[in-house]
């Protein structure tokens, strides 16, 4: 237990012993430090940095190379220390003072990220899906005290639809925060954890639909709050996520549930070229896109909206509006008074006036607060009590598995 403030001879030692620590390029020996020092520094989230030694580009590589890829998807692994370093005073932006959360990395694989945000004193969670890269991950966590946690599990298998348990590296986000020591906070506090990931191309969409269900239903990793992603995609998906009202081919449902849903903020763009694939020939695997730009990887901080659960919109109820947005949007031409129409309200006209939305709008020029506000509308109507309608929202938000 801290006492008091830890006396000037005890910091001039730890002073000293860290820097030779640094100087010798090892780990510091944090059994030699004064247990009031250390103490506090954890508590208060802050950990002294190891002094890791970053593995250099080649080595990394070399590493990816000997581990056999046998998923589908194709992986991206950050091999370059210079990118690692990016990424992590990127991760740690705005971050305010005092004790900070969790990060949740996953797919590490060859570490040289996970070293980097050590060295930086952040306190990691890895999530490996390959048996082949926990070694060298379980060999680092061992070596510290407490810093790192390894866990085998794939972020991509995160609460998968099924009734069975799910089983490795297929992982429950309630046994996973569980470990890790991460409790449920109120919807409006600071995030409680932070989670960083490369999507593979081939699922980004796919993983981005099942965390706007997860997001809107407050279910898997919202259970606890405002968790916040910061994750790289392509820049073609995140052209989409942040298209404007009219663009007919990046404004899409998905770019409407995102900007309600989330804080988006574009942290750094990256060249494909700078990520080492898991491909056996070394190739770059790069999505073709014929209309937009697609030649960086984007990292992208997705914060879940404080003020997302104002109005009519709850966590019971919004499934139907993400049903209600995908609807609409599925014919971006079409226009809103026949999509309303087509749902059997026969006031329509008055209610888009009293919006003040213009009658002849097509769905692709509504903007995302005024689909909220038209929801919220909708809510004394007796239309979303239909079964049909019901029917229609629980084959959409359950159809996706992964």
């Amino acid at each position: 237990m801290l006492a008091g403030p830890v006396p000037p001879s005890a910091a001039g030692c730890c002073r000293r012993l860290l820097a030779a620590a640094l100087a010798a390029g090892l780990r510091p020996l944090l059994r030699g430090l004064p247990p009031c020092w250390v103490t506090a520094r954890r508590a208060a989230g802050q950990w002294p940095s190891p002094g890791l030694r970053v593995p250099e580009a080649a080595e990394a590589e070399r590493l990816v190379q000997q581990v056999q890829h046998t998923g589908v998807a194709v992986r991206r692994f950050i091999a370059c220390p210079q990118l690692a370093s990016t990424v992590q005073r990127c991760l740690q932006r705005g971050a305010r003072p005092g004790s900070q959360p969790v990060l949740l990395e996953c797919g590490p694989g060859p570490g040289v990220l996970t070293r980097t945000l050590l060295n930086a004193g952040v306190r990691v969670v890895a999530l490996e899906n390959n048996p082949a890269f926990l070694a060298n991950l379980q060999s680092l966590e061992n070596s510290l005290d407490g810093q790192l946690k390894v866990i085998y599990g794939d972020f991509c298998r995160l609460d998968p639809l099924v009734t069975k348990p799910a089983k490795p590296p297929a992982v429950c986000s309630e046994k996973l925060f569980e470990t890790v020591g991460v409790a449920a906070v109120p919807w409006r506090a600071d995030t409680p954890v932070k989670i960083f990931g490369i999507l593979p191309q081939s699922k980004e969409r796919l993983i981005l639909w099942r965390h706007l269900f997860a997001l809107y239903e407050c279910s898997s990793i919202y259970r606890y709050g405002r968790a916040e992603l910061n994750i790289f995609i392509s820049e073609k998906e995140y052209k989409v996520l942040t298209g404007k009202p009219g663009n007919a081919r990046t404004y899409q449902a998905i770019s409407v549930l995102c900007q309600l849903g989330y804080e988006i903020q574009l942290l750094h763009m990256e060249p494909w070229s700078s990520f080492f694939t898991s491909l056996k020939n070394g190739g770059l695997a790069i999505p073709k896109s014929m209309w937009l730009p697609n030649d960086h990887l984007c990292l992208v901080r997705l914060t879940p909206q404080q003020n997302l659960f104002t109005g009519g919109l709850n966590p019971k109820n919004s499934p139907i509006f993400v049903f209600m947005v995908k609807q609409c949007l599925a014919k971006p031409k079409s226009r809103l008074i026949d999509r309303l129409q087509s749902w059997s309200l026969d006031n329509g006209s008055q209610l888009l006036r009293e919006l003040e939305i213009p009658e002849n709008a097509q769905t692709r020029n509504v903007y995302p607060e005024d689909y909220k506000r038209i929801f919220e509308a909708l809510q004394s109507s007796n239309i979303f009590t239909e079964n049909w309608w019901h029917d229609e929202v629980f084959e959409n938000t359950r159809n996706i598995n992964l």
